[in-house]
């Protein structure tokens, strides 16, 4: 009897499912993949079947990677170690390009390759590919103890200036699914490392994407008790970091969901990349495993 009811069950998923398959289909979504779940083979496995299995299905994933650690390994096989100013890579000619031969050649590539032995056609870009990221330089702020504010330069790291969309909308539209690191370049052909929440926050807005999805390395936002907060409207999100309760490494993270939500992005989703097909889950399921954000309050206000 017990084949029976495990039938029944998948049965059920699958018809959980078809609800959010019809109403996505043809509507983009953005993940940023980093992190355990880059590291992990089974994690990577799952991920890479989530993405082909959501291209099979009617959606248009585009996938924006990092790889921070992988660019740590190299930097130390090379005898070279960066510097960080408050967990932000001091970025130098040399440094970029490490970053740029990790990030753009065996992370990049090695991501396309496990798409594609799922089944997928995945094509790795750069920000330099078709001038897809145009970036400038970023300057960090550091406010001072006497109150002033000093800019620290971080050399080639850079933040998004404008993202040229119809490299992207050419292999939507055909059986493609876009692999992207984070890479951008400026008007005098400088190159810069670019946080990958935010470029991948930046290609969601300017495609007017129906989903952002984050992958961390924890289970979402957690309210002052430590449970999981599913839906949070952007006011909501607003008031929980000026209280405190969002803090740390997860304020750029939120802040890169919220601006993606009020940029136009129906809605952003920060999910746990340690639990396997994460984003299946999130997606197709009624629970989901991770924090949503969307603007839903606007109508009410």
């Amino acid at each position: 009897m017990p084949h029976q009811h495990t039938g029944i069950d998948k049965a059920q998923i699958l018809t959980e499912a078809l609800p959010y398959i019809q109403r996505f289909s043809g509507k983009t979504l953005v993940v940023k993949y980093g992190g355990n779940a880059m590291t992990d083979p089974a994690l990577e496995s799952s991920f890479a079947r989530d993405i082909v299995l959501l291209k099979t299905v009617g959606l248009n994933p585009i996938v924006v990677h990092g790889g921070g650690p992988q660019v740590d390994a190299m930097l130390k096989q090379l005898g070279r170690e960066s510097d960080r100013i408050d967990g932000m890579r001091v970025t130098d000619a040399a440094t970029m390009e490490v970053v740029e031969m990790v990030l753009g050649g065996s992370v990049n590539k090695s991501i396309v390759n496990l798409i594609n032995q799922h089944g997928g056609r995945a094509i790795g870009l750069t920000g330099k590919d078709g001038n897809l990221i145009r970036a400038r330089k970023l300057y960090m702020e550091k406010t001072l103890e006497n109150g002033s504010v000093q800019q620290i330069d971080l050399g080639q790291v850079g933040t998004v200036q404008g993202v040229k969309t119809d490299v992207l909308e050419m292999f939507c539209s055909s059986d493609f699914i876009p692999v992207i690191a984070p890479l951008g370049v400026d008007e005098d052909g400088n190159t810069y490392n670019i946080n990958a929440d935010l470029v991948a926050g930046k290609v969601a807005e300017a495609l007017g994407a129906e989903k952002l999805i984050l992958l961390t390395n924890i289970a979402g936002v957690l309210d002052e008790d430590k449970n999981l907060l599913t839906g949070l409207s952007t006011q909501e999100v607003d008031r929980l970091i000026e209280s405190g309760v969002i803090y740390g490494g997860m304020i750029p993270k939120v802040g890169c969901a919220l601006d993606a939500v009020k940029g136009g992005v129906v809605s952003a989703h920060i999910v746990d990349g340690r639990v396997p097909h994460a984003t299946l889950l999130e997606i197709f399921t009624d629970h989901g495993v991770g924090t949503l954000i969307t603007n839903r309050n606007k109508a009410a206000q």
